[in-house]
């Protein structure tokens, strides 16, 4: 029978065996670091590869938290800690796009431009990467279906950068018979300004009078969302539920 200084021993042990752990207890029981010390494999002079992964952790925490961090921090910037060259470096960019494209993957299954959620879930990984306000047009057919997106806006969204008429311009081009706007707050809160509200007012009129309604305004916030249409903000709109 182990003493319990033994099984002490054993414990800590297997604290620094990643691979270990995983075999043990499975990778949904492993925390951030242990997972990076598997893929990074080595680590340096006087740094296990879980003491590698804790300072890219470290180094990336001001981009994000976890895989988030990892997402937005450049190349060059892993480069420099130490322990981390070109080919560390890569390798962790790309699971990083992996994880981002996993997410993805899985929200399209359920999505469907009649619930808002679906919609803010679908998109939420692809905006939250990003650092400036960007404001999508998404064209949608007569069972809202999507047929198309155009990126109208890149950086803040007031009313003199967005028009009604450049909005009802791609409409129009692309036989649009409903549209839907989409777009981000970088800084995670996704409550709409007092220019969010006026925009979709004067499109939500616009589409009234030409017969291609706006259905809804999702802003993504940091894994949340505000929809205009949950919130009875939209008027005068002709909604198709399904």
């Amino acid at each position: 029978m182990k003493s319990d200084k033994c099984e002490n021993n054993d414990y800590y042990r297997l604290q620094d065996l990643p691979y270990e752990r995983f075999a043990t207890l499975g990778a949904e029981n492993l925390s951030d670091a242990e997972l990076l010390a598997i893929l990074l494999r080595t680590g340096t002079k006087g740094v296990s590869a879980k003491g590698l992964g804790e300072r890219v952790l470290a180094e990336t925490a001001r981009y994000g938290n976890g895989l988030l961090g990892l997402y937005h921090i450049p190349e060059k910037e892993l480069r420099r800690i130490e322990g981390i060259g070109s080919v560390k470096a890569v390798q962790l960019k790309a699971v990083a796009e992996f994880a981002r494209r996993m997410a993805r993957a899985k929200a399209k299954n359920g999505l469907s431009f009649h619930k808002p959620d679906t919609v803010a879930d679908y998109y939420m990984e692809q905006f939250r990467h990003e650092n400036v306000e960007h404001i999508r047009l998404l064209l949608l057919d007569s069972a809202l279906h999507l047929t198309g997106e155009e990126i109208l806006s890149k950086g803040t969204v007031n009313a003199a950068l967005l028009s009604p008429r450049e909005v009802y311009a791609c409409a129009f081009r692309s036989g649009a018979a409903n549209i839907m706007l989409l777009h981000n707050h970088p800084g995670g809160n996704p409550v709409p300004s007092g220019n969010d509200i006026e925009i979709t007012e004067r499109i939500g009129r616009v589409g009234a009078m030409t017969d291609i309604p706006l259905i809804d305004h999702i802003i993504l916030g940091d894994n949340c969302y505000f929809s205009f249409r949950e919130s009875n903000l939209l008027t005068d709109m002709t909604y198709f539920e399904g």
